[in-house]
């Protein structure tokens, strides 16, 4: 694992001018992965499938609910795929009420907004959580445009959401850094040529640089992640 002053070289080493953030939502604007393995544990006992820690990150964490029925429960019809991720989403939605927004998000999304740059989330979270969980951190006025892998045609790792991001923009991939905490969704980020901050809450730092991550932070409050963005260059405005 790099240092952190070699973190902090990289990420700005990739920035052109600095003009969008572009966020994953679950376990980086907020910390989910609890309430999701809940839901999921919950969801799967009847067919007999126990999940632990290392079950859930290695098989669930970051990917379409599609294709994490079709991994665990193959036996399943589509329509009864589709009914049972239903379910598990709106149990999810029950549990989460009161979840809290990533510590030092609000100071970021407010630094961002003082320096004119637009904000997106990036989510494979399908379209009901997102707009839930928003609502619930209220941040459903925040974001200039959210854009849902579902409704792309093409999930995380695949890098179609954030190069979508980027022509939404009309912006070139160093003139924007990416928030992720997952596997799948840093190889997404790294794909479409972001650079690409780790948010260490539900990965280890090892596993989200192994995947090329520049630069891993536990949260957006940590000193080196203020260091890379107070010293960012800024797009100017015409």
């Amino acid at each position: 694992m790099q240092s952190s002053t070699n973190a902090v070289t990289s990420v700005l080493a990739q920035i052109s001018e600095l003009a969008a953030i572009l966020y994953d939502l679950d376990g980086t604007i907020a910390h989910t992965d609890p309430v999701h393995f809940q839901a999921w544990a919950e969801a799967l006992q009847p067919f007999d499938i126990a999940i632990d820690e290392p079950f859930y990150k290695q098989r669930i964490t970051g990917k379409l609910n599609p294709a994490i029925v079709a991994d665990l429960l193959p036996q399943l019809t589509v329509a009864e795929g589709v009914a049972l991720a239903e379910q598990k989403e709106a149990r999810f939605r029950e549990l989460a009420t009161q979840l809290p927004a990533m510590t030092g998000l609000q100071d970021v999304i407010a630094w961002a907004s003082a320096h004119q740059l637009k904000q997106a989330v990036v989510t494979n979270a399908p379209r009901a959580n997102v707009q839930f969980m928003l609502e619930i951190l209220k941040l459903d006025q925040t974001f200039d445009r959210v854009i849902l892998s579902e409704e792309l045609g093409a999930g995380k790792p695949d890098p179609a959401p954030y190069q979508f991001a980027l022509e939404a923009f009309g912006l070139n991939a160093s003139a924007a850094i990416a928030f992720e905490d997952s596997p799948s969704g840093v190889r997404s980020a790294v794909a479409a040529q972001i650079p690409t901050v780790g948010i260490a809450s539900s990965q280890t730092p090892t596993e989200l640089y192994a995947v090329g991550a520049s630069l891993v932070v536990p949260d957006f409050a940590a000193p080196s992640l203020w260091e890379v963005l107070n010293a960012a260059p800024i797009q100017k405005l015409l």
